[in-house]
């Protein structure tokens, strides 16, 4: 059986799901995004990321944390200062969201025209 056809086992559908649920929901993939760049703040985050909760970007944030994808330093000072990284592991996944961001950029006309069609065609069923 050739690479590109390997059988995925079932045992391994729960962790699949598992690492995709984090890389691949919204607030990780931008915050891995913007981290590609270089250390942030979490106000600096804050800031960028248009319509993130504070609870959502410190939960988003211990998630990649715990997942190996962001490291968090805290500086001892007054207030204390918060920053936030890529590891090596989450440096990793650039590669693959730029892909994905360059894809929805060069396919979003040819999705909402899709889109257009099907709620044309179903609008009765709304």
């Amino acid at each position: 059986m050739s690479p590109s056809h390997r059988h995925v086992s079932p045992d391994s559908c729960p962790a699949i799901r598992e690492v995709l649920n984090r890389v691949g929901d919204k607030w990780s993939v931008l915050i891995v995004g913007l981290l590609a760049d270089g250390s942030k703040r979490f106000s600096e985050l804050r800031r960028t990321i248009e319509g993130i909760s504070q609870r959502m970007l410190t939960l988003t944030l211990k998630g990649l944390e715990r997942d190996g994808l962001v490291t968090r330093t805290v500086y001892p000072t007054i207030p204390p200062r918060v920053e936030y990284q890529l590891t090596k592991l989450g440096r990793t996944l650039r590669k693959p969201i730029q892909a994905l961001a360059k894809w929805a950029q060069e396919n979003r006309e040819e999705i909402q025209k899709a889109r257009n069609r099907y709620d044309a065609g179903h609008s009765a069923n709304f």
